[in-house]
């Protein structure tokens, strides 16, 4: 008895299984994380993220800019300021690192590519938490929006065309929004982090930020136990007029990333974040993986799953990788 039908006839060479690839991974579809450090005079490496630094301004555009010649989509912009205070008073402060470096890379760039600036107070507050905190130690869900509405207007003059609310604070999107058209900013886009979990794999990134948080963000952050909530979330964000959704983390939530893709009549990002990096890098470091073709199916997969668009620390290599074939 020999088979009737042999699938492994379109995988026999590279250019058949080119040809039939129903996924694929580009340039375009990668954005690049990136952080800068106020008052760094060097670039300072990130232990727990091997090749992945605190930028100085100048190395921050150096690497920006390659970035955008290998073809990568949009960038990130993450800040690390000097000092932090309860209010997170530096994230609205036109001269605070985040807007300076946007008005620098929008500067150095234009509209080459799409930058994008994290529109949450957790890297500006001397308490880590996404928002302001209430007298209980709470976390004041509508007092937070009014800072976010003032952070999202100083950003999108300094230079960014999406701005993105990554606190999950109820009606953040909403209140950006009024608040940009408001002040005549109605080009700006939003950019919802719609779904963001409660995950232990965020703590290289609070490495990368020097967070200084205490306890966790279970308050406000999503249950990874839950699927559902997620496409509540969904039909909020998509009401309040969300140009973009986006899932947090990736890998581990492949599920949810399916059925918000299914769902949403907007792009869906994908975050792959600092703990997935850390993995790959680890255990490649260790001779345990292949590095590049773990990164590439990882991609894939987070593709594959429906994002349109992927945020990962391996955005320009991989770039470089594709542009090659």
């Amino acid at each position: 008895m020999f088979p009737s039908h042999r699938p492994r006839r379109l995988r026999t060479t590279p250019a058949l299984r080119r040809l039939v690839a129903e996924t694929t991974v580009r340039p375009q579809h990668l954005v690049l994380p990136m952080f800068v450090k106020e008052g760094a005079t060097e670039p300072v490496a990130i232990s727990s993220m091997p090749g992945v630094y605190q930028h100085t301004m100048d190395s921050l555009r150096k690497a920006a800019v390659e970035a955008v010649q290998a073809g990568v989509g949009g960038i990130m912009l993450f800040g690390v300021p000097a000092t932090r205070d309860a209010t997170g008073s530096g994230s609205v402060d036109p001269d605070g690192i985040l807007n300076a470096a946007l008005r620098e890379l929008r500067a150095e760039l234009g509209d080459s590519t799409v930058l994008m600036s994290d529109c949450c107070l957790d890297e500006f507050t001397d308490h880590g938490h996404c928002g302001v905190l209430a007298p209980d130690g709470s976390v004041d869900n509508d007092a937070t929006l009014t800072v976010y509405g003032e952070m999202a207007i100083a950003q999108a003059k300094a230079g960014a065309h999406l701005v993105g609310p990554s606190g999950m604070m109820d009606g953040q999107v909403g209140f950006i929004r009024e608040a940009l058209d408001g002040a005549g900013l109605t080009d700006t886009g939003i950019l919802a982090y719609t779904v963001k979990y409660a995950s232990a794999l965020y703590g290289p990134f609070r490495e990368a930020v020097e967070s200084q948080l205490v306890g966790d963000r279970k308050t406000y952050q999503q249950d990874p136990a839950n699927l559902r909530e997620s496409l509540r979330e969904l039909a909020l964000d998509l009401a309040e007029g969300a140009d973009l959704v986006m899932v947090k983390p990736a890998l581990p939530y492949l599920d949810v990333l399916s059925e918000i893709a299914k769902n949403s009549d907007v792009p869906v990002a994908a975050y792959q974040i600092s703990g997935e990096y850390a993995m790959v890098e680890a255990a490649a470091a260790n001779g345990w993986i292949d590095r590049d073709r773990t990164v590439l199916e990882m991609l894939t997969s987070i593709r594959r799953a429906g994002a349109d668009i992927v945020l990962t620390y391996w955005a320009t290599e991989a770039a470089q990788w594709l542009d090659r074939g």
